[in-house]
């Protein structure tokens, strides 16, 4: 996937500007896709210059700093519609932790492996209970004929499930730390 499917979805969900749709990024679509500000506002203009986005009309007369703000024109929409039913490879998971466990299976590191996995379950407990406070902040109350909250509430349970998985292997792999044999060299 690319920036570009994002940011059509996001903008096909909500008109609007660079700077929002870097807040939008921020709360909600970047914790799937992130983004830096600045590949946000360079993919915008490649969306505009390929006719998949136009500039919107700013409200009264123009003044300096007034954000652009944007919309999906048709040919954006269609280019998403197609998207959605392409098929792609699952996405490769790519985690440091995980080479660090295999650095520390290499060098015998067990302690330093100890605190990075203890780091990493506290970061992935701090982002399930922020994925868990939205949850019953916006979905508490989902109508279930609605396409648009159902499917964005299933998306937010793929980032839960996804964070209690990595909870569930921290704990294990820290159990299994705990059941190793202390070495002799002291690592």
């Amino acid at each position: 996937m690319s920036l570009k499917f994002a940011i059509l979805t996001s903008l096909t969900e909500r008109d609007g500007s660079g700077i929002e749709l870097a807040r939008r990024f921020d709360r909600s679509i970047g914790y799937f896709w992130p983004a830096t500000h600045q590949q946000i506002y360079r993919e915008l203009d490649k969306l505009a210059a390929a006719g998949l986005i136009r500039e919107l009309p700013q409200d009264g007369p123009p003044r300096r700093g007034q954000p652009r703000r944007f919309a999906v024109t048709d040919d954006g929409r269609r280019s998403l519609i197609d998207w959605i039913g392409e098929d792609d490879a699952p996405d490769v998971t790519r985690s440091t932790l995980a080479v660090r466990v295999r650095a520390a299976a290499a060098t015998g590191r067990t302690d330093e492996v100890r605190r990075a996995l203890e780091h990493h379950r506290r970061r992935r407990q701090e982002n399930l209970e922020r994925n868990l406070e939205i949850e019953q902040r916006d979905f508490s109350a989902v109508d279930p004929s609605d396409p648009r909250g159902v499917l964005q509430h299933r998306v937010l349970t793929l980032g839960i499930e996804e964070e209690r998985t990595w909870l569930r292997w921290c704990d294990e792999t820290l159990e299994a730390l705990d059941r190793l044999p202390a070495r002799a060299d002291g690592r």
